[in-house]
């Protein structure tokens, strides 16, 4: 069983609206910069794309970096990260 600091976070930014897809494009950018400056254990960020006027920006965390990271960032929900193609066939959906 994987120890609960072990579990990776999947953080995320809804955007809602004509501008959705730009604003979770850029968005995605600035959690690249946060990742980078912060020292962050994972460097993994994306973008989904559920139509024309919904799209998130995300980023994934360490369990011990969440708190921190949601106080710093405001997401607006997170999930368990399960694992890389899990995840790549879901955005693929």
């Amino acid at each position: 069983m994987e120890k609960i600091l072990d579990r990776k976070i999947k953080l995320i930014w809804d955007f809602r609206g004509p501008g959705a897809r730009k604003t979770a494009e850029h968005y995605k950018k600035h959690l690249e910069e946060f990742i980078i400056i912060e020292e962050l254990k994972f460097d993994i960020t994306g973008v989904n794309h559920f139509s024309s006027t919904h799209s998130i920006a995300y980023m994934v965390v360490a369990e011990f970096e969440m708190e921190e990271a949601k106080e710093i960032l405001k997401p607006h929900r997170g999930e368990v990260y399960l694992d890389d193609l899990f995840n790549d066939l879901q955005s693929d959906a």
